[in-house]
């Protein structure tokens, strides 16, 4: 079979040429193009198959573009989260502060606001001195209650524990506060070396019991005017850190033998040196502050062999103002006796030679009465 062809000799206008050969190349573009997106052409249903594979191409494309807004939206919400959470935090933190807060001042109203209170020192083999106490200048009963109403005094023995638990001296002592209700008991193993541990629990103990003005020092051995020593500290209520007692600046004892051996002698500079100035240890007075500080740090402050030592040592570094009054060392009768003749009753009356009243068992009920200042003076003091 012959194929159609130009008659032999004919010739193509240049023009034709162009044009079939552009017509050429576009049906290869549209043939290929065509197969690229219809897939393989096997079928009748190549177009329809070609249009469900635009659906699918289209529907896969708007499920990633959905995909994508849904991880946009989820992106979004957690960063509201974490804003709505970064806002909420602080309120937290302020709720638990403010609980925290709330909690100190239920434990701070708990504590009973009073102007002073008193810390007698005493031991397990002291009971004739603290009823002799109890004889004459400490109220007893319902007047001891009635100065802690009324009054804002505050009086206790303070002691600690024996080094035996649940002994016959421990057993002996909670008899008598059952019978007296005036002892302190303190965290502290009883000792005469241990006398500065004894000074810090007692402070400790006062006030995390109650919220005083002042706390007060004072041996069992020493006879006091409680009225006259509200009305002396109250002349210092507005200074916030007073020290207050009889000054003194005796010399350190650095020989074995002796009484009040100071052992670390050599930390006071040479042979022979004074103490720093500090109140003697029959009776002293501390402010508020001073006594939280104290409390505060007793884990780390340094106990010398004496207690005034060690308390003088510890304000020795702070802003305190050292009161030195005269009146809180008196001397037995005479002395104690012609000031309060002249109208001037003292604070407290010790014999120096005997660091308190010399055989006080017997002789406190006649210093209170040549010294002491009258039940109408406590009664009536404006605190």
């Amino acid at each position: 079979m012959k194929s159609r062809s130009a008659p032999r000799g004919a010739k193509v206008s240049p023009k034709w040429i162009i044009v079939f050969t552009a017509l050429g190349f576009a049906f290869g573009m549209l043939f290929s193009n065509t197969y690229r997106f219809l897939g393989p052409l096997e079928s009748d249903d190549r177009i329809i198959f070609g249009r469900r594979y635009k659906q699918q191409e289209q529907n896969i494309n708007e499920s990633g573009v959905g995909q994508i807004n849904k991880a946009h939206e989820a992106i979004e919400s957690l960063d509201n989260s974490v804003a709505k959470i970064s806002i909420e935090l602080p309120l937290i933190k302020s709720s638990d502060s403010v609980e925290k807060s709330e909690t100190r001042s239920e434990e701070t109203e708990k504590r009973k606001k009073v102007f002073m209170v008193i810390g007698i020192n005493t031991a397990f083999s002291s009971r004739k001195r603290r009823d002799s106490v109890r004889e004459t200048w400490m109220p007893q009963g319902e007047k001891l209650r009635k100065l802690e109403d009324e009054k804002g005094i505050v009086v206790r023995f303070m002691i600690g524990h024996s080094a035996t638990s649940n002994s016959i001296l421990d057993r002996a002592i909670d008899m008598e506060d059952a019978q007296h209700n005036d002892i302190l008991r303190l965290n502290h193993i009883e000792g005469y070396h241990e006398l500065s541990a004894k000074t810090k629990s007692f402070f400790s103990t006062a006030v995390a019991k109650w919220d005083a003005e002042f706390y007060v020092k004072v041996d069992d051995d020493v006879h006091v005017n409680l009225g006259t020593l509200a009305a002396t500290l109250a002349r210092h209520r507005l200074k916030p850190r007073v020290y207050i007692g009889c000054m003194k600046s005796g010399p350190v004892l650095y020989k074995k033998d002796v009484k009040y051996h100071e052992p670390e002698f050599w930390k006071f500079g040479e042979t022979g040196n004074n103490y720093f100035r500090h109140a003697t240890g029959q009776i002293y007075a501390i402010s508020k502050e001073l006594a939280t500080y104290v409390s505060t740090n007793k884990d780390v402050l340094h106990k010398f062999a004496n207690e005034d030592v060690s308390l003088g040592a510890w304000l020795l570094g702070l802003e305190v103002e050292h009161i030195d009054d005269r009146n809180m060392c008196c001397g037995t009768p005479h002395d104690c006796e012609w000031k309060l003749q002249a109208g001037n009753a003292c604070v407290a009356s010790f014999d120096w030679s005997c660091s308190g009243i010399c055989k006080s068992v017997q002789r406190m009920k006649g210093v209170h009465e040549r010294c002491g200042e009258g039940a109408a003076t406590l009664w009536s003091a404006l605190l």
